[in-house]
């Protein structure tokens, strides 16, 4: 069995150029190998990439018995705890995330859409008028207030204001450049130098978690809330028992890392989309007054398609596996490409148009679109995330007419796992 081919640079000059821009090296490596190729980059090592659907279902399917790549905890369990749902694996993994799931969908998701409506009302009441500003860190605010109230549950606006302060210093060093090497460095050096302060920063934010988490300990009527700590401390496993306090502490904070800066993300390249195709700005302003919302879905649908916010999962084969044409041995890591599969034209004929109406009259093939990854490490919140998008979004459409500032389409910069408007779109 042998790889697909690949560039054959030196691996840490592949992986200094996926630093840089993940989307050149996708695209240079798809037009020269075609949809199944390899790269090799310093501390990861080799990692073949496909895009096709059959491939993606193929794989997605044994997520019972495929593992996370290497690298993975190393870099995220220092900030997410060695219980987070994106870490766990097998049998630990699904019976987690059972216990997860009722929260974020049907009626309970719905629970919110009063709290993210007023979020966004009020932070509109604080922007600029006629006066250019970025989108990107005002659809932060946004997302980072929802998480605050309707997954931590927190009321007190002091607690809200000194979490909500202590968590941006988090995710600031953890979506950094150097955040590998802080991964790695967390745990060789502890509390020593940077590593230490960043440590710290952490401490106080768990002090505030598990503050909270007592509080709903001790809550006399829990059922009389709807955030989902409140929910997931009255939850049971199987066996009837609850989450340990550190696995609620692990579980909300990587709900604050899932699905605070990649719901921003979608949001701030939505409206720059938007901002370049004004036919389409004009259909969904005209729309949202009417009340109407099925515009407004395809619209989430293909910007998330358009501009995903993860370029890519990735497996671990445990045993061989033939995909995108090539026979793969065990220890393979795997990516599944979200870029490519939304970009492949024999998909979605000119891949690249923001075309809403692609998605007017149905719903997407579940294996070529995957902006949320799948199997069963599907993202958990991937509902609550559209949900909220539609939410923030139609609150914004009634109330303000955004215009860019330039008329250049936002580049790509890049976030540590995330793709992001370089510029923060300009409004």
């Amino acid at each position: 069995m042998a790889l697909p081919p690949g560039p054959r640079s030196p691996a840490f000059v592949q992986a200094m150029r996926w630093m840089r821009s993940p989307v050149d090296v996708m695209e240079s490596s798809r037009e020269r190998f075609g949809e199944t190729f390899t790269l090799r980059m310093s501390r990861v090592g080799a990692l073949v990439f496909v895009s096709d659907p059959g491939s993606i279902k193929r794989l997605f399917a044994a997520d019972r018995d495929n593992r996370l790549p290497e690298g993975r905890t190393v870099l995220l369990e220092p900030v997410l705890g060695r219980r987070s749902l994106l870490l766990l694996e097998g049998d630990e993994h699904l019976r987690s995330r059972r216990l997860m799931l009722p929260p974020f969908h049907g009626e309970r998701m719905r629970a919110y859409e009063t709290v993210m409506a007023e979020i966004a009302d009020r932070e509109l009441d604080s922007w600029p008028l006629r006066e250019r500003f970025p989108l990107h860190p005002r659809m932060q605010a946004i997302t980072l207030e929802v998480i605050l109230r309707a997954v931590f549950g927190i009321d007190d606006p002091a607690r809200r204001e000194r979490l909500g302060a202590l968590l941006v210093r988090v995710l600031d060093v953890v979506s950094s450049p150097r955040s590998q090497v802080i991964g790695l460095a967390a745990r060789r050096l502890g509390r020593l130098g940077p590593y230490g302060r960043l440590q710290a920063v952490l401490d106080e934010t768990e002090a505030i978690v598990h503050e909270q988490i007592a509080e709903r300990r001790a809550a006399t009527d829990p059922d009389a809330r709807d955030d989902i700590l409140s929910l997931l401390v009255g939850a049971r496993f199987e066996d009837g028992e609850p989450m340990s306090d550190a696995e609620v502490r692990d579980q909300l904070v990587t709900l604050l890392f899932a699905g605070h800066e990649t719901t921003a993300t979608a949001l701030a390249w939505a409206f720059d989309l938007l901002f370049r195709n004004p036919d389409a700005m004009d259909r969904l302003r005209a729309e949202v007054a009417d009340g109407r919302d099925g515009y407004l879905d395809a619209v989430v649908t293909e910007t998330v398609r358009v501009r995903p916010v993860v370029p890519s999962v990735g497996r671990l084969l445990t045993s061989p596996a033939t995909l995108g044409g090539f026979d793969l041995p065990a220890g393979t890591a795997v990516m599944p490409s979200i870029y490519l599969v939304h970009t492949r034209a024999d998909l979605y004929p000119e891949p690249y148009e923001f075309r809403p109406e692609r998605f007017l009259d149905g719903a997407p093939d579940t294996f070529s679109w995957i902006p949320f990854g799948g199997g069963t490490r599907r993202c958990l919140g991937a509902a609550f995330a559209s949900f909220e998008m539609k939410v923030v979004m139609r609150t914004i459409l009634r109330r303000a007419e955004l215009r860019p500032a330039t008329d250049r389409p936002e580049p790509y910069g890049h976030r540590n796992v995330t793709l992001s408007p370089r510029n923060g779109t300009p409004a």
